[in-house]
């Protein structure tokens, strides 16, 4: 069953009232979800490559294009000669927080919570992120460049090379492991379809101005406004 609270904000099969605090983690999604744009297409701007890129991200995020893995290598094979210079360029013209957002993490610290921002974007992008608004954890791609100009390719971690949905969820279950808390006091928010297997293993799930196969399985979505709406169902 699902609820409208309020004009653009849906519940689903969850009291219509929580606490925040009565959560430990809240993880977010990056690109289009606590920043207004898609960094990859910003960037594939600068090659003139926008249309290309915008059209395979889109296809991806509505879940149409299902290897997010083979998805995001062939966008990233694009971007080869791309300069820093440019992506700082990208950053500090382009970048900006979601309406909210700032909000909501301000909210979060204050209620206790610890923030992670995992995202299948890229850490040039996510560690600023980070620096803006205090958040405690990131995972993201790192985009390998020689010389100051980037190859084309991403770099191997620990982890991985790639970002995908199942690294986000396996990412949301080790800081929950970390901080010695359940996936039942963790909140998931994103908008695109690699971010419904982290949505679907925490205790709370937000759809932000989503796909519709995101809001299909969120418990919350958010269709109007900014992120900070979420206050309105955790007081």
């Amino acid at each position: 069953m699902s609820t409208e609270l309020s004009p653009g904000l849906v519940v689903k099969d969850t009291p219509l009232v929580q606490k925040l605090s009565d959560y430990k983690l809240i993880s977010f999604d990056m690109d289009s979800t606590l920043i207004t744009i898609e960094c990859i297409d910003e960037i594939a701007d600068v090659t003139g490559k926008k249309a290309e890129v915008a059209a395979i991200t889109e296809a991806t995020m509505r879940g149409e294009i299902t290897d997010f893995k083979d998805s995001l290598r062939l966008r990233v094979s694009k971007l080869a000669g791309v300069t820093t210079a440019q992506m700082e360029q990208v950053r500090r013209e382009r970048l900006q927080l979601s309406p909210g957002a700032e909000i909501l993490v301000r909210a979060a610290h204050a209620a206790g919570l610890k923030v992670l921002l995992v995202s299948g974007g890229f850490t040039f992008f996510a560690e600023y992120v980070r620096s803006l608004l205090d958040i405690e954890f990131v995972r993201a791609n790192v985009l390998e460049e020689k010389d100051g100009v980037l190859t084309g390719g991403l770099v191997q971690q620990c982890w991985g090379d790639i970002c995908d949905g199942a690294e986000k969820r396996r990412t949301l279950l080790e800081v929950a492991s970390l901080l010695g808390i359940s996936p039942a006091q963790c909140i998931a928010v994103g908008d695109g379809s690699n971010d419904i297997p982290m949505m679907e293993a925490a205790g709370l799930s937000v759809a932000y101005h989503a796909k519709p196969r995101v809001r299909s399985v969120a418990k919350v979505c958010i269709n109007e406004g900014g992120l900070d709406r979420l206050l309105e169902l955790l007081r």
